[in-house]
């Protein structure tokens, strides 16, 4: 969302939040409570064209009264951004017109292994855990980013 001089809003330091983890196939979802205290993973959502694409992102905004969004940035082990932080942040850009809401990016490094092995201690099926796995990133990053000073960064940012 951008304010009159064409700066993008910074998320509220109150409200619910939603956490993705983006991916080409599919997205993680995540959401905590208005208080964000808790990051629960959601859902997790396999593209499939542009028009249901966007009907399902400008729902989910208001089914779950979002104020913000975190989108995961994956990052290099040294921190520089790949080809995929370049989508990650081309989705972001793309949620944040399309639900009018604010975007911060968060560091996702090492979220997909933690997921995996969490799933892994859970004694799940490989095809559970392969379901799940998203959306456990997703709240991953949330929960890492609720843990962070992010709240009060420039959105974009990564400090």
């Amino acid at each position: 969302m951008t304010g009159t001089e064409g700066q993008q809003l910074p998320i509220p330091t109150t409200g619910r939040l939603a956490g993705f983890d983006f991916g080409t196939r599919r997205i993680g979802i995540a959401v905590c409570d208005a208080s964000r205290i808790l990051a629960s993973p959601l859902s997790v959502y396999e593209w499939q064209n542009d028009e249901r694409d966007a009907d399902y992102f400008r729902q989910l905004a208001l089914e779950e009264s979002l104020v913000g969004l975190v989108v995961g940035l994956p990052l290099y082990a040294s921190g520089d951004e790949s080809q995929k932080s370049f989508e990650a942040r081309e989705f972001g850009s793309w949620l944040a017109t399309l639900t009018g809401l604010p975007v911060a990016y968060h560091d996702e490094r090492y979220t997909s292994v933690q997921a995996e092995s969490l799933l892994g201690a859970a004694s799940l099926t490989r095809g559970k855990r392969k379901k799940r796995i998203d959306k456990v990133a997703a709240q991953l990053i949330l929960s890492s980013f609720l843990d962070s000073d992010n709240l009060g960064a420039e959105p974009g940012s990564l400090e």
